[in-house]
Order: C-alpha cells, then structure tokens, then sequence
C-alpha cells in the first residue's frame, strides 16, 4: 500500500475492508479492537496485537464521519481559553488535551481575547463542528451554553455548567500567614486585571485573611494589573509607578506568578533587595517559579489536578452521570527564596 514520489516513500492510507482482507479477519472484529470497546475483550490479546501493528504498518485511519453518524457520537470537545501563552493557560490546555486523548476525545481550541463578539461565534461554530461539550479556561459566561460545560476559574452558577476553583480563602491565608511568621505587617497587594476570572474572588479572600491578621489593604497598599496577558511586562511599569507613592512595604503579594517576576525586577531596579529589603509570593507555581532568581515563593494551584478534573467532570456529565455544580479545589504554599524575615521596622 505504498508508491514512490521522487527518491521518498509515502503510505497511503488503507480502508477498513483493506486492512480486513490483509489480516483475514472481518471488519467488525477489527472495528471493536481498534475502537476499544467492551466486546474487545473476548478477542485473544495476539490477535488485538496484529491488528494494531497491520494499522500502524498500513496507516489505517477510521472514517471519523462514518463513525460518528452509526454512533451519533463525535467524541469531540470544544476549549474555550482567552489566549495560549506561557504559564497558567498552557498548563491546564495542555494537561486537558492528554487527558482527553487517553480517554478516546479529540478537541478543538478556540481563543477568544475575552472579546463579547467571539465569546457568543465560538459555541455556535464549535457545534457545527459537532463537539459534544465544552471546557472553559479562565472565560467569564454571561449566558448558559447549549451544550454541558465545565469551568476551570469560573464563578458563575449557569445551568448545565460546573465550576473547578481553587480555594482561595486557603490560598490567601496560606500565602499572608508566611508573610504574618515572617514579621511582614506592611504587605502591599497587586489586584489582578478586572476581566480575568479569579479577580473578584481571590481579592475578596485576600480581604479577609489579612483583616484577620489586622493587616491594612486600604487603596494605599495596593495596585491594580490593567494590561491584557500573562507576562512580566504587565507589572513592571505597575510596581515602578507603586514606588513613587509608596516605599514603606516590606512584602509584595502578587496577583500570579508573572506579575511577581515583573515585580521582583522592578524593585531590584529601585535597589531593593528580594528577598532581605522586600519579600514576594507569587500565585500559580508556572514551572518557571523554581528557576527565577531568586526562586519564586507562591501559591500552587494544583493546574494538572484541576484540568483533570475538569476533563473527567465534563465526560461524566456526557455519560449522564450526576456531577456537581462546583468542586473545589485545594491549592499549597511553596516557600522558596523570594520570602524572608522582614529587616526593617513595621
């Protein structure tokens, strides 16, 4: 099943009664092996193993059409994400789509720039597609989608969908008793960007942790990220323009992981020491943190978990099984070298 282009070879791809024909079997054995179900139990493991050598050796590919009008299952997600860069997004994308390759889906990805326009086109166009469900990332619903849905960082209670969050009372809590242990009483706070997901909440929590600790978080002692994306760019100015009014802090929670790197260069630009002047927790663990100097303190969100979960969430819903309209999930404090005892007075 091959022919010769030039001085290279390329294999054609065979049919399914090809590959029958050249194992001697019937296509309806083959189709149960090849498409894992139960049945292909009862086939002998010898024979399982011919057949997916044959297909690898004559590059069967199923008729993904066909297939899907006799089951009238796609097996095809959707991803709705803002954007794909580096860190929290392509973590929790990238743990998604291996999961969902192990358990028989493929998917289709969509970034919407959080624009409104996009955000109402994408399902419709995902569903001609014929997805059979959604997975959100970091995107804000206004409105119950058409189809079951799982949101990673979403917050809004729709129907049909269920929400993964983090914690973030435990979060914030974990993150300023450190700081609190470490005798930080002056922290200054770095607000996320409003449009993004976990904004509201985290800060809401942040709130609360530090009243409990009698800890100011008064207009004074924070900022606020405006700029689109996930890059140190998006604090750096942010953190030079804190300092012309504030000098006074001794800690600096940040809003992620890349804010707080941004920050970190900012205040060693001001000649600031991180962490003997000033200490810096960061949120996410990207797998950047450890290798920042100095290695990043932070909040781990369990990324790999939560992805997971959310991917298994949305194939139980498929499976009409009940799931629950919010799983939460528990985030860990990852001490490092940005954090140290406060040396000036509080």
């Amino acid at each position: 099943m091959s022919r010769q282009v030039g001085n290279s070879k390329t294999t054609t791809a065979t049919s399914l009664k090809g590959l029958a024909d050249y194992l001697g079997l019937s296509p309806g054995t083959i189709s149960v092996v090849l498409n894992g179900v139960p049945r292909a139990s009862e086939i002998p493991q010898k024979t399982q193993e011919r057949i997916f050598a044959a297909a690898k050796k004559l590059n069967y590919r199923p008729n993904h059409t066909a297939r899907t009008l006799k089951s009238k299952r796609s097996r095809t997600i959707g991803i709705l994400a803002p954007e794909i860069s580096e860190g929290y997004g392509a973590l929790l994308l990238n743990a998604i789509g291996e999961y969902l390759i192990g358990h028989g889906y493929f998917y289709f990805v969509a970034t919407h720039g959080r624009r409104p326009d996009l955000l109402a086109e994408y399902p419709r166009i995902l569903m001609e597609r014929a997805v059979e469900g959604f997975i959100l990332i970091d995107t804000a619903l206004e409105k119950t989608l058409p189809l079951p849905a799982v949101a990673i960082s979403g917050h809004r209670k729709l129907s049909g969908l269920t929400n993964v969050v983090l914690d973030h009372d435990l979060a914030a809590q974990l993150a300023i008793d450190h700081l609190v242990k470490l005798g930080h009483r002056k922290i200054a706070f770095m607000k996320g960007q409003e449009f993004s997901a976990d904004s509201y909440e985290r800060w809401r929590a942040i709130q609360q942790a530090a009243k409990s600790h009698g800890i100011q978080t008064s207009d004074d002692w924070t900022f606020q990220l405006t700029m689109p994306g996930f890059s140190p760019e998006v604090s750096y100015p942010l953190v030079q323009q804190f300092l012309k009014r504030k000098k006074d802090f001794t800690a600096l929670f940040a809003y992620n992981d890349f804010s707080a790197i941004g920050a970190v260069r900012a205040l060693r630009d001001a000649g600031f020491r991180v962490p003997e002047d000033i200490s810096v927790v960061g949120f996410d663990d990207v797998n950047s943190a450890a290798f920042q100097n100095p290695s990043l303190t932070t909040v781990r969100q369990p990324l790999k978990q939560m992805a997971e979960i959310a991917a298994q969430t949305l194939l139980d819903r498929l499976a009409h099984k009940r799931v629950p309209r919010e799983i939460l999930v528990a985030p860990e404090l990852v001490v490092r070298e940005s954090t140290g005892p406060c040396s000036r007075l509080s």
